[in-house]
């Protein structure tokens, strides 16, 4: 790799055109610009530097040299960057899996907060869905797992703590057979009708649907908005988070149905390995444990008013 002088005269010689400009540009004698360019190319057994126009320029072979050499600087400087900081406490990077059921726009405040203590570390963001998440904490595709929805499973090391809990609804399209249905409805009675799931992401943890009775058609989508549409189009019926509806259950686009086995609230979890805990991961806990983001968080956001 090139020093810091030696990228210097290459980058001179290639903007001025000349040794006398460039050793102007350096503030050394057009004698030492001369000699280094010629140690330059000696080093390599190369010819560096094209002589023989008006303007001197750096040949094929000096291009590359200087092209490649400032991105080998670029890469140690990054390196030496990200070993003081894993030096100081702070990881090589944080990787965040939520599950689908939260909403990224949540997070934006906190991704901000992070950024302000210039820690460098960075963040990556995937969401997962149902025991998909927990998977992802197991299989060391998350450091942090947020909004998980079923209960912690047996992973080593397993860390976790309540976020809270979530309230839902059985809801219809306005137009669907089911909403003018008096009554609590019972199980049997929703078996001819389609039921709208968030498709499970896990792979291996087995995958889970809720609210589906046995034999009931189901249309799988991939996320807890596309859900909601579906749902509000007539597309099938099923259980949503109530703060997510609220504007579509008040203006009648969707509507509550009671249910004669009504579901109980979801607890949510945030999750983490205790073996790989930094000042990031500390960071983001001391955040998730405040009451107002976890309350935040799980009522989301509206989407629909």
């Amino acid at each position: 790799m090139l020093s810091d002088d030696e990228l210097d005269l290459l980058q001179a010689i290639h903007s001025s055109g000349s040794l006398s400009r460039a050793a102007m540009l350096l503030g050394k004698a057009p004698s030492t610009v001369s000699h280094a360019a010629r140690q330059l190319e000696a080093r390599f057994d190369a010819l560096l530097f094209d002589r023989r126009r008006y303007r001197m320029q750096l040949t094929p072979a000096g291009k590359l040299l200087a092209e490649e050499s400032a991105r080998l600087a670029q890469d140690v400087s990054r390196l030496t960057r990200r070993v003081r900081q894993v030096a100081g406490g702070w990881e090589d990077r944080l990787w965040i899996v939520t599950d689908e059921i939260l909403e990224f726009e949540t997070l934006v405040p906190v991704i901000r907060a992070f950024d302000a203590l210039r820690s460098e570390v960075p963040l990556r963001f995937t969401h997962e869905v149902l025991n998909g998440t927990w998977e992802a904490l197991r299989d060391g595709r998350a450091d942090l797992v947020i909004g998980a929805t079923n209960a912690p499973p047996s992973i080593p090391d397993l860390r976790w703590e309540e976020l809270g809990v979530m309230e839902w609804v059985f809801a219809v399209a306005a137009r669907h057979p089911l909403a003018k249905v008096a009554g609590p409805l019972e199980q049997q009675q929703l078996l001819p009708y389609r039921a709208v799931v968030v498709a499970d992401t896990a792979r291996g943890l087995g995958s889970h649907s809720f609210g589906v009775v046995g034999g009931q058609a189901t249309l799988a989508v991939p996320s807890m908005h596309a859900k909601i549409l579906a749902q509000r189009d007539g597309l099938g019926i099923g259980w949503v988070p109530r703060q997510r509806v609220q504007s579509l259950l008040k203006r009648g686009e969707l509507v509550e149905k009671t249910m004669a086995a009504p579901r109980d609230p979801n607890r949510l979890f945030v999750g983490w390995r205790g073996d790989h805990r930094g000042r990031a991961l500390d960071w983001w806990l001391d955040q998730l444990r405040q009451p107002r983001l976890a309350k935040k968080l799980l009522q989301g956001v509206d989407a629909w008013r």
